[in-house]
C-alpha cells in the first residue's frame, strides 16, 4: 500500500513538473503594424522587443513586421481570433466595429483637451469595463499608453477657419466615427488606403488628409499639399491587442512581462513622438508648407452636434458624452 502511494506521489509530481514545463515553454510573438521602419511607433516596438527578450531571459522572442507585412489591421485581428500568437495596434474605432460600441467615442472630435485626460481615462473603471467587454469578443488589450499623435489636417488649399473646410474632400480612415467627425465640420470625408493618398492628392481626387504630423511628413505628402492646419481634432493614443486564446496560453509571468514591458515601451515611444512632432513641424516650414494655427475652439464648437446626432450615438450607452469626461475626472 505504501509503495503504491509513493508511486502515485511520484507520478503526480512528474505530471505537475511536465505541465509547468509546457506552460513555461519558449514563445515567439509576432507584432504587425502599418507604420514604416524608423517611425516613432516602429522604434517603440523595437524597444518593446528588447525589454521582453531581456526580462524573459530569452524565453520570449518578438518578431516585428512593419509596413503591413502581416496584412491589414483587420487581417491581423482575424488571425488573432483564430489563436495565432500575433499582436497589432488598434484604436477605439476598430474596437467599436468589433462589438464594443462605446469605445467609438475615443475617436470623436475634441473629446480630450490634454494628454493627461487620456491617461486618466485608461486607468478608469469605465475603460476597464469596456476592455472586459472586448475580452468577451476574444481580444485582450495589452497596453494603452502609446501616443500616436495629435491628428491635424494637411490640404492643397488653406484652411484658416472652420468655414474653409466646407466641401473639401479629406481622406480619413474607413470607420464611422472619423467619417462623422469630418462630416460635422462640413467636409466631405473620403476613406482611402494611405498608400493611395499621394497620387489622389496629385490628381485632385482629394483635397487633403488627416493624421499625426510624423505620419504626414513620412508619407511625403507635403510634396503635393502645402497647407498644414493645426486643428488637433483628435488626441490619438493607441493600444496594442492580441487574441484571448493566445494570451490565456501564456503563463501569468509571461503575461506580466508582455504587458509591463509594453507600457515601458509606450513611454519610450511617447518621448520620440513629442520630439519628432516638434522637429517635423519645423521641417514642414523649411520645405515650403504653410503651418496654420487656427482657433481650435471654433472647430470644437462646430463639432459638438456630433455628440447628439442619433446616427452617431444610436449604439452608445445613453449619456456617454457625460460619462466619458467623468471618467477623466472632469
Amino acid at each position: 500500500m505504501k509503495a503504491s502511494f509513493s508511486r502515485f506521489v511520484l507520478l503526480f509530481a512528474a505530471l505537475l513538473w511536465t505541465g509547468a514545463a509546457v506552460a513555461a515553454a519558449d514563445v515567439t510573438i509576432q507584432i504587425g503594424y502599418e507604420n514604416h521602419p524608423g517611425e516613432p511607433l516602429d522604434l517603440g516596438c523595437q524597444e518593446w522587443k528588447r525589454l521582453v527578450e531581456e526580462e524573459s531571459n530569452g524565453t520570449m522572442t518578438i518578431e516585428l513586421y512593419p509596413s503591413s507585412q502581416l496584412g491589414s489591421k483587420n487581417d491581423i485581428i482575424d488571425q488573432m481570433l483564430a489563436g495565432d500568437s500575433v499582436i497589432t495596434l488598434a484604436d477605439g474605432a476598430f474596437y467599436a466595429d468589433r462589438g464594443v460600441p462605446d469605445f467609438n467615442i475615443l475617436f470623436a472630435p475634441y473629446l480630450f483637451t490634454t494628454w493627461d485626460d487620456c491617461w486618466t481615462l485608461i486607468k478608469s473603471d469605465w475603460y476597464k469595463k469596456q476592455s472586459d467587454k472586448l475580452v468577451q469578443r476574444g481580444l485582450k488589450i495589452l497596453t494603452s499608453n502609446w501616443v500616436y499623435g495629435d491628428r491635424h489636417t494637411l490640404t492643397t488649399k488653406p484652411v484658416r477657419t472652420v468655414a474653409d473646410i466646407a466641401g473639401m474632400k479629406i481622406c480619413v480612415p474607413n470607420n464611422a466615427i472619423q467619417i462623422a467627425g469630418f462630416e460635422v465640420l462640413g467636409a466631405s470625408p473620403t476613406p482611402l488606403p494611405l498608400g493611395d493618398v499621394y497620387t489622389s492628392l496629385q490628381q485632385g481626387v482629394i483635397d487633403g488628409l488627416e493624421n499625426p504630423i510624423p505620419v504626414l511628413y513620412n508619407g511625403k505628402f507635403q510634396e503635393v499639399a502645402k497647407y498644414l492646419t493645426l486643428d488637433g481634432h483628435v488626441k490619438n493614443f493607441t493600444t496594442f491587442v492580441c487574441g484571448t486564446l493566445f494570451f490565456d496560453s501564456l503563463t501569468p509571468d509571461q503575461q506580466r512581462i508582455l504587458m509591463e514591458c509594453g507600457d515601458k515601451a509606450g513611454l519610450f515611444n511617447n518621448d520620440i513622438v513629442f520630439k519628432a512632432t516638434e522637429e517635423l513641424t519645423q521641417k514642414f516650414r523649411d520645405e515650403g508648407v504653410e503651418v496654420i494655427e487656427v482657433d481650435v475652439e471654433e472647430f470644437k464648437a462646430k463639432a459638438m452636434p456630433l455628440y447628439s446626432d442619433p446616427a452617431v450615438t444610436a449604439k452608445w450607452t445613453p449619456g456617454l458624452y457625460d460619462i466619458a469626461p467623468k471618467a477623466m475626472g472632469k
